[in-house]
């Protein structure tokens, strides 16, 4: 495979580091290193006097963030682990705080166009979508080992899929005669199941289906809830967590924990004083997410869909 020139544009990076730098010379983590362009901001952004801790589940991306940041040796520390352990990596490094923490949960290019694991429903290749090789289960063993009634489900809770049900029965209809093995086929399967005149005009119509059982291939969710807890107790008062989302499920469960986190109190309505003792842990410095401008959805369409969430320690 050829992996030596990803082509991949980070998104919001001036607003990344904008948001994101309060000390030059702090400790950043990027906890979705990927291509290693959010990093390389950091580092160009402070003159290199920051150290960036960079995470990612994907070793072929790890492996190729070494390369094309190889001019920062010294400055960046690699590990191949899920972001929603980052307090693990930390207390490994004997690190207790960072000044600031970056997440962006979009694929990346690469991962989308030369993984090979079936994640992008133009090519035949094994219906795999997982960004952790260690992972038990696959997309393959999802697709054809569920119930019709679970693959609805996935598809509806994970995909906010409106047709799921006529996909799910698509889809076993379709396995009963063989199994679906490759993502461009079940990308065919998506499209028939949908009628014609509904299909999306700006997106594939299976793109709702594949990000579905993508969020349940990696547990996604589960890993998001569980990284940004943890992310803010790593955050030294006044360092920030940004997080960039992708799509309406993503951004409601980062809105939702980000006023979780900055409400004071947590007692019921009503109630004549405070009995909880809850004391708010985080200032939510965008109340409105910040998003791409048309110059940049133009250069990088994959942006379109980006928005932008920043956090501070308090």
């Amino acid at each position: 495979m050829e992996i030596s020139k990803p082509v991949h544009q980070s998104v919001l990076s001036d607003e990344v580091v904008g948001h994101l730098i309060t000390r030059p010379e702090g400790v950043y983590v990027d906890a979705t290193l990927g291509m290693g362009g959010h990093t390389k901001s950091i580092l160009d952004y402070t003159h290199s006097r920051c150290l960036v801790i960079g995470l990612d589940v994907d070793e072929e991306a790890i492996s190729i963030s070494r390369g094309r940041l190889s001019a920062y040796n010294g400055h960046v520390i690699y590990r191949n682990s899920n972001f929603s352990d980052i307090d693990k990596v930390l207390d490994s490094l004997d690190i207790r705080e960072v000044d600031g923490i970056i997440a962006d949960l979009g694929m990346s290019s690469f991962q989308i166009e030369s993984s090979e694991r079936g994640f992008s429903f133009m090519r035949e290749e094994p219906l795999d979508m997982r960004m952790d090789p260690r992972l038990r289960f696959t997309a393959y063993d999802l697709v054809n080992e569920m119930t019709m009634d679970e693959i609805s489900r996935v598809l509806k809770m994970y995909g906010e899929e409106k047709w799921s049900r006529r996909i799910a029965k698509r889809i076993v209809e379709t396995r009963n005669e063989s199994p679906i093995k490759t993502s461009a086929e079940l990308a065919r399967v998506v499209s028939l199941a949908i009628p014609r005149k509904f299909h999306p005009a700006r997106i594939h119509p299976a793109t709702k289906t594949f990000q579905a059982l993508r969020i349940a291939v990696n547990n996604e969710l589960e890993n998001i809830n569980e990284f940004i807890g943890k992310a803010v107790s790593r955050l030294r008062v006044g360092g920030r967590l940004v997080i960039i989302s992708f799509h309406s499920l993503e951004d409601r469960l980062v809105k939702t924990s980000f006023l979780r986190m900055a409400s004071p109190c947590i007692c019921p309505p009503g109630m004549p004083e405070c009995g909880c003792g809850k004391k708010s842990v985080l200032k939510i410095i965008t109340r409105t997410p910040i998003v791409p401008g048309d110059e940049e959805i133009l250069n990088n369409p994959r942006a379109r869909s980006a928005k932008m969430r920043v956090g501070e320690r308090v």
